[in-house]
């Protein structure tokens, strides 16, 4: 036969919110990948055939998120692929996205401070997979109630950490109402045992008084009242002031010459 072809090296699973890429080494020279997934209940699925790329994305085929997957990755010449013999390949470590696929950073919608009370509305992430609908699962939908979410809030200029947790899309805390706080969310799977705590989210300070994200709408407001208010009162006061020069100007015209 024929030379024996490298096989795959270095072969890592990547998924954040379920979207699942493989990728593995080295760079092929006069041959492909083929990359076949083998699930525990589900058939052996191809893709990425006959592939010069060492990554491949393979979220469509993990659709049962709780079954436990492999990966062979095979090297193929194209002609091969047509023969019967089994072509060398490399088999990654066991991947099940419900356990080891990581989440991603919630998105901060609104927050407000307001005397002692801090609210903080937040949306969960969205995976690949879609309802029948067409719209698009989030990270709740495929978790449910083994899903929870950490607000991590502190003092601006303090080091001092506290801590809530919700099942829900919303906080609401007491704090200090002469004092701004900073935060940051990240979603938790209690139940795990790696990967439990997702990306943090940004991190966001309050402004007492008023949401961060509508911070300069009053004063942009009060300059354009100012402005416009200066106009307004300039229109009414110059043609006033116009009619009284004309007036005092025809006065003057009309009073009789000294000595006439």
């Amino acid at each position: 036969g024929s030379p024996r072809l490298p096989t795959a090296v270095n072969i890592t699973w990547s998924s954040i919110n379920f979207k699942t890429i493989l990728r593995w080494e080295p760079k092929p020279s006069d041959y492909f990948y083929t990359v076949e997934i083998l699930g525990q209940t589900s058939n052996t699925q191809r893709k990425c055939i006959l592939t010069t790329e060492t990554e491949c994305d393979v979220t469509d085929v993990l659709r049962n998120v709780r079954e436990t997957y492999t990966a062979h990755i095979l090297s193929v010449t194209s002609s091969r692929m047509d023969n019967f013999e089994q072509p060398p390949y490399a088999i990654s470590e066991k991947f099940t996205p419900y356990n080891q696929t990581i989440l991603g950073k919630p998105e901060i919608q609104n927050y407000t401070q307001k005397d002692s009370k801090m609210s903080i509305v937040f949306k969960d992430p969205l995976t690949p997979y879609m309802f029948p609908n067409g719209t698009f699962q989030s990270i709740r939908d495929i978790f449910k109630n083994d899903l929870e979410y950490k607000l991590y809030y502190w003092k601006d200029q303090s080091s001092g950490k506290k801590d809530a947790t919700t099942k829900s899309d919303k906080f609401e805390i007491n704090v200090e109402n002469t004092k701004n706080y900073c935060f940051y969310i990240q979603g938790i799977i209690p139940s795990r045992r790696e990967n439990r705590a997702g990306q943090e989210s940004m991190v966001l300070c309050t402004s007492i008084g008023r949401n961060i994200l509508d911070e300069y709408g009053t004063e942009v407001f009060i300059i354009i009242a100012v402005v416009a208010i200066a106009v307004l009162t300039l229109a009414i006061v110059l043609p006033v002031i116009l009619c009284k020069r004309k007036r005092a100007k025809h006065a003057r015209e009309k009073q009789p010459l000294n000595g006439a």
